[in-house]
């Protein structure tokens, strides 16, 4: 594990950002619990700022930053997310937000940086989806122009801990839970709840939960070595990223498993949770759960945390619409 990556690391960003993010609810779903046979409980992350767990990590690194890098603002790359939560904390503190994003970015998240005053420029991109390295040489160039100070979305030590302080506020609540299941694209919240889990419940199973159809995190921890993500066709845009040499380092050190799930499952995953849970989730927040239904990972008689990272969905095409049935005339 990177030294200096820790349980205090992880510490010292809650307490930073305390006041400025939302301790999100811990969720016990009765009836998901009963349909998979163990007790299954939600961390509501969609509720977070931004919509997103990754308000926590923007925060800690903005909140991070000295007075004379406050002047010169920050940037990153971002499908959406990410881009919105920095977007977000920079507006807090009166400070200028450049993100690099991708024209494919939906529109509700490309909306949600122009209400936080961010400043889009976008990536082009040889390919339908742009590149960790066409991100990356977007941000270079606006730094170059700029003097912003860099905050990568995942690959980041400020970042990773400010993700972390999620799995504070899980055990926290519950102590002695079996596993824990996150998504994981660049591995940022994957990370940070692995460092913090191992070194409060080392009994606790941490679970990475990724598409079969953007699989390098799983091809990665079982070759030992970053395997890029080349080609993803998922519908999970907010994982289409490939790992960092940071979070793969932490990953590989603190992570029991990695699975993969169908895209058919994300969707039907994505549309239970409304209908028991009654709140709308990313196609990214639904890959843990699908996960848990497609039986990748056995849970009955387990106690299980999922987290659910975000809830920024274009509401114009829930990925189910086209296919529901008409609803019966009252």
């Amino acid at each position: 594990m990177n030294p200096s990556m820790t349980l205090g690391r992880v510490r010292e960003a809650q307490q930073r950002i305390d006041g400025l993010i939302y301790r999100t609810p811990l969720m016990r779903s009765r009836s998901l619990s009963s349909l998979t046979s163990a007790e299954i409980f939600f961390k509501c992350e969609n509720l977070q700022r931004a919509g997103v767990f990754k308000a926590r990590g923007a925060f800690n690194a903005v909140y991070s930053l000295s007075d004379s890098e406050l002047a010169r603002g920050v940037v990153t790359s971002s499908s959406g997310n990410q881009a919105a939560a920095l977007a977000l904390a920079a507006r807090s503190r009166g400070i200028a937000a450049y993100i690099a994003m991708p024209r494919v970015a939906l529109k509700s998240k490309v909306n949600a940086v122009h209400r936080y005053g961010g400043n889009i420029v976008w990536v082009e991109s040889k390919g339908a989806v742009p590149t960790s390295e066409e991100y990356e040489a977007t941000a270079a160039d606006i730094q170059s122009r700029t003097g912003a100070n860099p905050v990568h979305p995942y690959n980041d030590l400020r970042t990773i801990a400010g993700q972390g302080t999620c799995a504070l506020e899980i055990i926290d609540e519950q102590p002695d839970l079996d596993m824990v299941l996150a998504p994981v694209g660049g591995g940022g919240l994957l990370a940070g709840v692995s460092v913090v889990a191992k070194a409060l419940s080392p009994r606790t199973r941490v679970i990475g939960c990724e598409p079969e159809m953007a699989d390098d995190a799983y091809r990665s921890f079982q070759a030992g070595a970053i395997v890029p993500q080349l080609n993803p066709r998922t519908i999970a845009d907010g994982l289409r990223t490939s790992l960092g040499d940071l979070t793969f380092g932490l990953i590989a050190s603190n992570v029991d498993e990695i699975v993969t799930v169908s895209e058919a499952a994300i969707v039907s995953a994505m549309r239970l949770v409304w209908d028991v849970l009654k709140v709308i989730v990313e196609p990214s927040s639904a890959v843990p759960l699908a996960a848990v239904l497609e039986k990748k990972v056995s849970v009955a008689g387990k106690s299980v945390a999922i987290i659910l990272s975000g809830g920024n969905v274009d509401l114009d095409n829930l990925p189910w619409a086209a296919a529901a049935p008409p609803s019966p005339a009252r």
